[in-house]
């Protein structure tokens, strides 16, 4: 292992030292279910805050996962949220969404042969018959519609009728991008179904007026989701439902401490079409992260009117028109679900205080945005930051997100350092001090056990990634 530091020789040339090593986590992710014993989950933690969710909000604003804490208005709640009329996620929650986006991936596209990746723009062209939606038009062609409303005839105005027709929408939905893609896809796998597309992206909505806090103005909401399109054919419609309800539930419960939280619910909509919502319960309520149905073949046929031939596939020796079956989830929401489920109220030994819990976010370790911090200790602080830059490059060169702690200026003691990496959902503190120069010994803290065990420096990478590989297989 490369480092630049004087001193790398010394530093990577004995053995391990120490006791035994951490090991990654076995089959149920046992680093992360060996909780403390003083441990519990937020929403049960009892007293009045998880009802409102007050004091993860407050975490997740001095951690910077979401924003809108510290803004000079007045802090948003947890409907904002929900509702996709925030401020954004912070560094830390767009790592954390990020990382939710690519396990969604990678359970997507190798889990089928057939499914094939696709993207639409945010904004569709004119569609002057649509009488509603969300349309993008500049405020002075609106403002010049307006104003000469009275005498655009004399003038040759445009109406406000022709003025909102020229304007394009903006994508509330990304099935009707992945259908206008359908037929070329067919082709790419030959006509032979079953086959899916997906895709991920950011969709916009208006806000129900129940959410609103001026009834006199509508606002617009944003989410990140994601959407498998699955064309089958229509005598297998109903196995697919229920085997993408399985697999979609499956998933979201994988990466949560409390897998029984997350549930499912059938419906029927006013066409007759079944479906299945996906559920997290938060403390007020149960929220709807992803919704799962059968369409049919009718948006199919919308969507290329005419010519059905081209929608053709395969099913055996018969050629058919497939039946959808979209599963549309908001990810947003679903980051949301998984910092409720991930904090937990762990009791100090010292105090019986509530205001002195130490509060931790144990997020699954492929979600968890920071996977390593690193820190130093007692010893020449020049040669230990150099060693510790070096081991950022290596664990950052294998993909594993790393926080620089060896760069604060301010000093603090290692349990407020603890509290504050515990409180981002770092997997592993490495504690680098004069020791390392001598033997090439570090100190790893776990976040879940607390634990500090000694580790030899050149053994850490293979450490670190066998520990969340081990953890995405299970």
């Amino acid at each position: 292992m490369a480092l630049s530091c004087r001193r790398a020789g010394r530093v990577c040339g004995r053995a391990a030292l120490g006791r035994a090593e951490l090991r990654p986590p076995a089959a149920g992710v046992a680093g992360r279910a060996e909780a403390l014993s003083l441990a519990r989950p937020y929403a049960v933690a009892g007293g009045g805050h998880e009802v409102n969710g007050e004091e993860l909000l407050e975490v997740c604003w001095r951690r910077h996962f979401l924003r809108g804490g510290a803004e000079p208005r007045q802090a948003l709640l947890w409907r904002d949220y929900l509702s996709g009329c925030h401020l954004g996620f912070g560094p830390l929650g767009v790592a954390l969404r990020g990382n939710l986006v690519s396990q969604w991936w990678d359970s997507t596209l190798p889990f089928r042969e057939q499914v094939l990746a696709v993207d639409a723009p945010l904004h569709g062209p004119p569609a002057a018959a649509a009488p509603q939606g969300l349309r993008l038009l500049r405020s002075e062609a609106l403002h010049e519609a307006l104003q000469g409303a009275g005498c655009r005839q004399e003038q040759g105005g445009r109406s406000l009728e022709e003025v909102l027709g020229a304007a394009g929408m903006l994508r509330e939905s990304l099935l009707p991008g992945a259908l206008a893609q359908y037929a070329s896809c067919l082709e790419l796998v030959n006509r032979r179904l079953p086959c899916g597309l997906a895709q991920t992206g950011v969709c916009f909505h208006s806000v129900p007026e129940s959410e609103q806090h001026n009834k006199n103005l509508v606002r617009i909401g944003e989410r990140t989701t994601s959407l498998l399109a699955w064309f089958s054919s229509p005598r297998t419609t109903g196995q697919w439902l229920d085997y993408w309800l399985r697999q979609r539930l499956q998933w979201w419960r994988k990466f949560a401490v409390a897998p029984s939280n997350f549930s499912s619910s059938d419906f029927q909509d006013e066409k007759g079409r079944k479906g299945f919502n996906l559920h997290y319960k938060f403390p007020w309520g149960t929220e709807t992260i992803e919704t799962l149905k059968n369409l049919g073949d009718t948006e199919l046929l919308q969507m290329y009117p005419g010519d059905s031939s081209k929608l053709l596939g395969r099913d055996g020796r018969k050629n058919v028109i497939p039946h959808v079956l979209s599963a549309s989830g908001n990810l947003d929401r679903g980051v949301l679900a998984y910092l409720f489920d991930s904090l937990q109220l762990a009791e100090n030994p010292l105090t019986k205080k509530k205001i002195a819990q130490r509060k931790v976010l144990k997020l699954h370790p492929c979600l968890a945005p920071l996977k390593v911090a690193l820190d130093v200790g007692k010893g020449p602080t020049t040669e230990l930051r150099q060693v510790c830059q070096g081991l950022f490059n290596e664990l950052s060169e294998n993909r594993i997100s790393v926080w620089p702690g060896y760069l604060e200026t301010v000093q603090v003691s290692l349990e407020q350092l603890y509290a504050k990496y515990d409180e981002m959902s770092v997997l592993f503190t490495i504690l680098i001090t004069d020791a390392t120069l001598e033997n090439g010994v570090v100190q790893l803290r776990s976040r879940d056990t607390t634990m500090k065990e000694m580790m030899h420096i050149s053994r850490l990478t293979d450490f670190l990634t066998k520990y969340v590989t081990s953890a995405k297989n299970v």
